[in-house]
């Protein structure tokens, strides 16, 4: 998140038409109709309107594909560590798109643990991959070990929130002093460790999250309009607010607060102590926050400020409300009235595009962050559509459907690697906002409308509790939720027959469902279910398909240009006569994929060990129709054609294992490949 304050620069002028002096204020909103995106072609509707990238027809692939391909970049630093966990922003070559640390910057830790948790709580449930969670697990254990304040202090054993650029200890980012922390962050962290304890089992965890609580309660204090409960900065050894870079103010209670409901939900550590500091922070968020707006003290770069107000605390606020309406009886007004505060504010530019509202992060009205239009801030974007998205769930108004829709469809843009994303004068890019925050609130675009998920696949798409194990098969979906009741949504590639909570089978109901039972919807296939008794769920029906395994040409990684020769992935395919190599991002891949090397128009790859070939991505980046033929016998063929800049999700529809597939194509075709789907 690029957060420090660049004042008014000329990018200005692309904005406000009539911009006037440096220090002129923002518009609310401008409308900036380019014809790219993030360096990419926009798709519109008949009606103007912007569509999703890279398939425009269809948004259940490009939101799969944005959120998968963010996390395809995140987990190749956790397989090779290239970058340490301790860079926390990086640029990449745009010719060989090999990631570069940024060493001037500071490491956002406390940010990217608590995003990161979020984002696998969502996407372990969606993929089945429990590499997700294995890799989130390492990440915590490491700031464990490297990043608690010392015994003794006034705020003891709780997360540092930020170290100096390449230190593998945190202490604190040197521009604010050392030794500090940011308590709101605590409890942002703290409930990330809780539910990474629900999913995992791990009960150090959960020990290191009472923690966290206890000292929030041991230091807080009754806030009013200049003093919030907790500071937004403070020296860690002793409290003290005094001195460069410390401040006493912060909107953000609502960490804490989550925290402490979490705790007091589970019904785990000194739950008194916690409801009562719970109301009395609630009380002073109601009592002046949600009066005043004053929405400061979130960004760990930023100097406190009463001014600089920012779109994150206000819309976290308001998912936090539409997901527990039963902490707020006025959930419905304070969520309309957030969403509406960030959408008319004048602290920060906001603009249309097509039809899709881009919000950027922060500012005071006069200073400009961060980048210019359509180059950056689709993490912050992706908040107001998921915050959009859920209060159309919750009330059935299109308009903030529609809202949602467009704004999702802008940040499909930004997936993957895109060469034209961020402004020229930094070369920033976030772990925080690309990899972590921005796709786990794509994700809850699944959640709040499941239609929006892939129609012809098998998901997991949202629960109000963590998902502890879950696997997937033609016709079968099995899962286990932490909690025994529970409110889940799918999207189904097959109709249920039986589902059942634990030896208890699920009769179906009419929305809302009330007690266990279940609702499934046969033109969307999507199907709700509520539990109360049991946690293990086991859904079976007929017809699906298996789900494929993919090979995405970025796991393992292999530099841009490689030859692939002998096997790759090791043990699964074997590549001859050089006729395949690495490409970049490029077109409508936004990932490492898959090249044709040399003018051959026949070659072929064989599988190491038997596996049915259920087929793959392809884009023609041509000017014409190029067509080519996968082929294993005279009864397993298929021939495709693609249009000049189309991409095409191709299945063969093959059942028999295939030891070699010959592929065929035109002499003009100059075709890339991505996700070769093959099934176990």
């Amino acid at each position: 998140m690029r957060r420090l304050l660049v004042f008014a620069m000329p990018v200005l002028l692309l904005m406000l038409p009539h911009a006037g002096r440096a220090a002129d204020p923002f518009e609310v909103l401008t409308t900036v109709d380019a014809a790219e995106i993030a360096g990419r072609p926009v798709a519109l509707d008949a009606a103007g309107k912007l569509l999703p990238w890279p398939q425009a027809d269809n948004p259940g692939y490009s939101y799969a594909a944005h959120v998968l391909s963010q996390w395809s970049i995140l987990q190749d630093q956790f397989q090779r560590q290239r970058l340490p966990y301790f860079y926390c922003c990086v640029d990449f070559d745009r010719s060989s798109f090999e990631l570069v640390p940024d060493r001037n910057w500071a490491n956002s830790t406390a940010y990217l643990r608590a995003m990161l948790e979020g984002f696998v709580e969502r996407l372990y449930p969606y993929t089945g991959d429990r590499r997700t969670l294995t890799y989130l697990q390492e990440f915590v254990d490491y700031e464990m070990e490297h990043g608690l304040t010392p015994q003794g202090y006034a705020w003891s054993g709780v997360p540092y929130p930020s170290a100096d650029p390449g230190m593998a200890d945190y202490r604190g980012w040197s521009p604010h002093g050392q030794d500090y922390v940011e308590p709101h962050l605590i409890g942002e962290d703290g409930y990330a460790y809780v539910r990474l304890y629900e999913m995992s089992g791990s009960e150090k965890y959960l020990r290191a999250a009472i923690h966290f609580a206890d000292e929030l309660v041991r230091n807080y204090r009754a806030g009013d309009a200049q003093h919030s409960p907790w500071p937004v900065r403070c020296f860690a050894r002793d409290g003290r607010v005094e001195g460069p870079g410390m401040g006493p103010y912060s909107a953000n209670v609502l960490g804490p607060i989550s925290l402490f409901d979490e705790l007091l939900r589970i019904r785990k550590g000194k739950l008194a102590d916690y409801r009562k500091v719970r109301q009395a922070a609630w009380h002073w968020l109601e009592q002046y926050p949600l009066q005043n707006n004053v929405w400061v003290g979130y960004f760990e770069d930023v100097a406190p400020s009463m001014g600089n107000m920012n779109s994150v605390i206000p819309l976290e606020l308001a998912r936090y409300v539409l997901l527990h309406p039963d902490k707020d009886p006025h959930w419905r007004e304070h969520a309309a009235a957030l969403i509406d505060w960030v959408k008319t504010t004048p602290r920060w530019p906001k603009y249309l595009v097509h039809g899709a509202t881009v919000t950027t992060e922060q500012g005071d009205g006069k200073a400009f962050c961060c980048n210019k239009p359509n180059e950056c801030c689709e993490s912050h974007t992706a908040r107001l559509a998921a915050v959009e998205a859920l209060f159309y769930s919750r009330t059935r108004d299109p308009r903030y459907r529609e809202a949602a829709f467009r704004s999702f469809n802008w940040v499909t843009y930004f997936q993957g690697l895109p060469g034209r994303a961020h402004a020229p004068f930094s070369d920033q890019w976030w772990f925080t906002d690309e990899f972590t925050d921005g796709p786990r609130r794509v994700m809850d675009a699944f959640w709040a409308v499941p239609e929006w998920a892939p129609e012809d696949e098998s998901h997991l798409l949202g629960s109000s509790s963590p998902v502890t194990k879950i696997a997937y098969a033609r016709g079968n979906v099995s899962y286990s939720t932490f909690d025994a009741d529970s409110e889940d949504v799918l999207r189904l590639d097959f109709e249920p027959d039986t589902i059942t909570a634990g030896d208890h089978p699920l009769a179906p109901r009419i929305e809302p469902i009330v007690g266990d039972g279940y609702s499934f919807n046969r033109a969307t296939r999507v199907l709700r279910i509520h539990h109360r008794r049991s946690g293990d769920i086991v859904i079976t029906g007929n017809g699906g398909q298996t789900p494929p395994r993919y090979v995405t040409f970025d796991d393992p990684h292999a530099a841009a240009g490689t030859v692939l020769a002998g096997e790759y992935p090791v043990g699964l395919i074997k590549w001859s006569d050089e006729a395949w190599q690495i490409g970049v991002p490029s077109g409508r891949f936004g990932t490492f994929n898959l090249v044709r090397h040399g003018a051959t128009t026949n070659t072929s790859l064989a599988f190491a060990t038997p596996h049915v070939f259920a087929g793959i991505d392809v884009y023609n980046p041509g000017p014409q129709a190029a067509t080519f033929v996968m082929r294993c016998t005279d009864a397993q063929r298929v021939a495709v054609s693609v249009g000049p800049d189309q991409l095409l999700r191709v299945r063969t529809g093959w059942h028999d294992a295939c030891p070699n597939v010959a592929f065929e194509f035109s002499s003009d075709a100059p075709l890339r490949f991505d996700n070769l789907a093959y099934l176990p």
